[in-house]
């Protein structure tokens, strides 16, 4: 089992990782499915203040993918979000090369309208890039689109939390302003967007330097190799230099895009299907579908049965699945074993029977004696000159002896009944009395003498 994080999420595999996390595969048990979680890594100040305000980015749109859920273990944080396992665009190009025109339109579309999303909530990306750009596993279907990775967005009039003259970003995607110092907006993620589209459909990456020296040296150039005109318009707008030509809204750039659509030629029959499977991979033991294993769970301690040994006491512990035991013969009027006797417990053989105990002795009764062998009782030594305390009444019988043996037997001394109660005199015994009665005498005798004296 993996390491559970705040008693909720269960870390199963690493699935990526990033410039201040790794990226989990988690089993949220709460939510009872699997989720992606990103737990920090560092610990700097800097890097803990760019987590907050990732976690804290919350924005609900089916082509974004945005945290959901934030929690903290001791020294750890972590944010979680969707999984999506279909990789990114960059798993797609090294799959399958340059993509189908209608196919990058219908991406390019997604990713628009994500964009649009974020924007609306004032957020800047910065970090628009084939990696940051997933896919859901749909196969052979139409495919979906989630824009992800906000580490380095920042809302519009946020304080920056970079010096000044440093840019945030990938290289290759930056926008021409951005190497100026500018500050973020918009118009940097359509840039970014562009390149993006111009990568789907050539399978390289731009070089966004020259590309932009192009713009401004000779003006908007002819569409490249394989790019359509009507669809290479709508790229132009988006990798202009200079701000101010560029679209100015996500939404704008995707309402062209949508006129471009309808001027594009139809696919061919000799395009390449482009499918989207699974890039995560399997799941590690111990763990499927719905969840951890129930096998795969330490299970708890067997209950023991009464009268046996737990494990660890010193005693000797019965095996786990004890082997038949033999009938045992049953004896004149007992009851043969029965399973359904035992209740609700498993049967279990019955306890060896015991020899039956001897009675324990009984107190004297007018009953007469049972008849038993005389035993024998040496006479009284000669040398005690106590006789034998008078008697009562006839001696009651002794209980039969435990087992014979060979060693004598004590001395009989007249304490009465061995098995009656000792009759005790009244008064306290003579150790105690004649202390006390020389010493009264011994006063009396000095108040005498004094009374003598007067």
């Amino acid at each position: 089992m993996g390491e559970v994080f705040a008693g909720r999420y269960e870390l199963v595999d690493p699935i990526g990782r990033g410039g201040v996390g790794a990226v989990w595969r988690a089993w949220d048990r709460r939510r009872r499915r699997y989720v992606a979680a990103k737990v920090l890594q560092q610990s700097d100040a800097h890097t803990l203040l760019r987590f907050v305000r990732e976690q804290a980015l919350r924005i609900d749109h089916p082509h974004v993918l945005a945290p959901a859920s934030w929690a903290a273990d001791d020294d750890k944080v972590m944010f979680t979000m969707d999984l999506v396992s279909g990789g990114s665009l960059a798993h797609v190009i090294g799959d399958y090369g340059p993509l189908p025109p209608r196919l990058v339109c219908t991406l390019l579309d997604q990713l628009l309208a994500g964009l649009a999303a974020v924007h609306a909530e004032g957020v800047v990306h910065r970090d628009i890039k084939p990696a940051n750009i997933l896919l859901e596993a749909t196969g052979a279907g139409r495919p979906h689109l989630r824009l992800s990775d906000f580490g380095i967005s920042m809302r519009k009039g946020e304080p920056r939390l970079t010096e000044t003259n440093y840019v945030m970003g990938t290289p290759g995607y930056f926008a021409p302003e951005q190497m100026l110092g500018a500050e973020p907006d918009f118009t940097a993620d359509l840039f970014a967007v562009g390149l993006v589209a111009l990568y789907l459909l050539s399978g390289q990456r731009p070089d966004a330097d020259a590309l932009a020296r192009h713009f401004t040296d000779h003006g908007t150039p002819g569409p490249p190799e394989g790019v359509p005109e009507p669809l290479w318009q709508v790229l132009a707008g988006l990798l202009q230099p200079d701000p101010q030509d560029r679209f100015r809204t996500a939404t704008g750039a995707r309402k062209a895009l949508a006129t471009a659509v309808e001027l594009l030629p139809e696919s061919g029959d000799d395009e390449e299907p482009v499918e989207v499977f699974d890039q995560i991979g399997p799941l590690p033991p111990g763990f499927g579908p719905d969840g951890p294993l129930a096998g795969a769970l330490q299970a708890p301690p067997p209950l023991q049965a009464p009268g046996r040994h737990a494990p660890g006491s010193g005693a000797p512990s019965p095996p786990s699945n004890p082997p038949p035991m033999p009938p045992r013969p049953q004896e004149p009027g007992s009851q043969p074993y029965s399973p359904a006797r035992t209740g609700t417990l498993p049967p279990c053989p019955p306890p060896p029977r015991q020899p039956p105990a001897a009675p324990p002795p009984l107190p004297a009764q007018p009953t007469p004696p049972p008849t038993r062998p005389p035993q024998p009782v040496q006479p009284p030594q000669p040398a005690q000159p106590e006789p034998p305390a008078p008697q009562s009444g006839p001696e009651p019988p002794l209980p039969p002896p435990p087992a014979p043996t060979a060693a004598p037997t004590r001395p009989y001394t007249a304490r009465g009944p061995r098995h009656g109660r000792r009759i005790r005199r009244p008064g306290p015994p003579p150790a105690i009395t004649v202390p006390v009665v020389i010493v009264a005498l011994l006063c009396f005798a000095l108040g005498l003498w004094a009374l003598t004296q007067l």
